[in-house]
């Protein structure tokens, strides 16, 4: 009850504090929850690299040497994510996804083991020269008798792959849900939880678990279990599954989002800026809802070989920020209008601010026109704001609650602000 009686005080402090109302309007909606899974990890959003949705299961090294997964895939990742300041940023995680394994576990031991060939240093090896870099590496596997790929599971030997991955000094578990039954996730999730925690070793755990129950899981549960848990449908090279993740997002359903915060996050799955499917605009509207969602930020592309103005965008300091606020609030949708925009506001760490983003998801070909004003979204504080657009972190001017506030969205775009009060 004290917990409970705490989350009633700060609410109060909330009421009283003018130029903070903004918080009202988010915070009255989310529901105080438990301290998530405390292993000192992930107190601001994770951030990194995983191979799955840009590289897939391509396990075909003859003829495709450079993209298939091995070995060399991954210390090229970690080479261009020190060498071209990625690193600095915050992005620390080299993660393996599916395809890694050889095709049956050790026979002596019943120890799994990497493809001999594709990775013929084995995974020990590789993680030293992860770290030689400044970083750390993550690793898949699934919590069914066999992944999704077909590859050994870690059902029935999961003390021994978590002790496994602590002799190779992984850093980050992947744990899919493919080949098993979702009812025995709410005791199979803690126990490799417990089953990581008792090799001492700091390893973030990434659970599926929620995307196989179809959204509806005890999240108070997978909070106290995961560093990051799956919410909806992996990520594809398409604006279409984007939004559909995005307006997921919105909708919230079981209220999954209130349950995000320093050490816990829910997952919209990775980045796709920089593949093929996305326009700029989209690539823009997509690292801008992840920022605004406190999502993990996990690039899936080929950091060798993609577009400048890509790379600017994942570089981009003023959105990362935002995205790695420490109080870790996820924005909610408050508003639709026009049919198309969607406005989303996240409440920062700084008293009284906050980012919304102005999200157009009409697919006609001129920009949409949005008048407001900031009373609108309860952002009463009388002596103003400054206005400062995100991606270029431009001042827009001083707005006081009641002035308009113009903002044109292009199509499948966003438009993206600070807001600050002053004082």
């Amino acid at each position: 009850m004290l917990f409970w009686h705490h989350c009633s005080e700060y609410r109060q402090s909330l009421e009283l504090n003018f130029c903070s109302s903004v918080e009202l309007l988010v915070l009255s909606s989310i529901v105080c929850v438990t301290l998530a899974l405390e292993n000192g990890l992930a107190r601001t959003p994770p951030m990194g690299w995983l191979s799955w949705e840009r590289f897939r299961c391509n396990t075909d090294c003859k003829n495709f040497p450079d993209t298939c997964i091995s070995e060399k895939l991954y210390r090229d990742m970690a080479d261009r994510i020190v060498a071209d300041g990625y690193r600095e940023l915050g992005y620390k995680y080299v993660c393996i996804d599916d395809c890694w394994l050889a095709n049956e576990r050790d026979n002596k031991t019943g120890k799994l083991q990497a493809d001999p060939e594709r990775f013929p240093n084995g995974i020990k090896a590789l993680s030293d020269y992860v770290h030689s870099k400044g970083l750390k590496l993550g690793i898949y596997e699934d919590f069914g008798t066999y992944t999704c790929a077909g590859y050994p599971g870690s059902e029935f030997y999961m003390e021994l792959d978590a002790n496994t991955f602590a002799e190779w000094e992984v850093d980050l578990v992947k744990f899919d849900g493919c080949n098993s039954d979702s009812k025995d996730m709410d005791y199979g999730y803690p126990a490799m939880e417990l089953f990581l925690n008792k090799t001492q070793r700091p390893i973030l755990l990434s659970c599926e678990w929620p995307l196989y129950q179809g959204g509806h899981a005890d999240y108070a549960a997978v909070r106290k279990t995961c560093n990051m848990w799956r919410t909806s449908r992996d990520m594809e090279d398409s604006w279409n599954i984007v939004y559909e993740v995005i307006d997921f997002f919105g909708t919230n359903p079981y209220n999954f989002s209130d349950f995000t915060g320093p050490g816990g996050w829910a997952d919209p799955d990775v980045l796709i800026i920089g593949d093929f499917g996305l326009s700029h605009s989209q690539q823009k509207a997509q690292m801008a809802m992840w920022a605004m969602f406190s999502a993990p930020l996990f690039m899936s592309v080929d950091l060798r070989n993609f577009e400048p103005w890509a790379k600017s965008l994942l570089q981009n300091k003023n959105v990362i920020a935002i995205n790695q606020d420490p109080r870790g609030i996820p924005a909610k949708r408050i508003l639709e209008i026009q049919n198309s925009i969607s406005v989303w506001i996240k409440p920062l760490a700084m008293e009284g601010s906050c980012a919304i983003a102005f999200l157009n998801n009409d697919i006609k070909g001129q920009p949409t026109r949005v008048e407001t004003t900031l009373s609108q979204f309860q952002l009463n504080c009388t002596t103003g704001y400054n206005v400062t657009e995100v991606f270029n972190n431009e001042l827009l001017g001083l707005y006081r609650p009641h002035d308009i506030l113009t903002v044109d969205v292009y199509p499948t775009s966003v438009a993206f602000l600070k807001i600050i009060p002053l004082v």
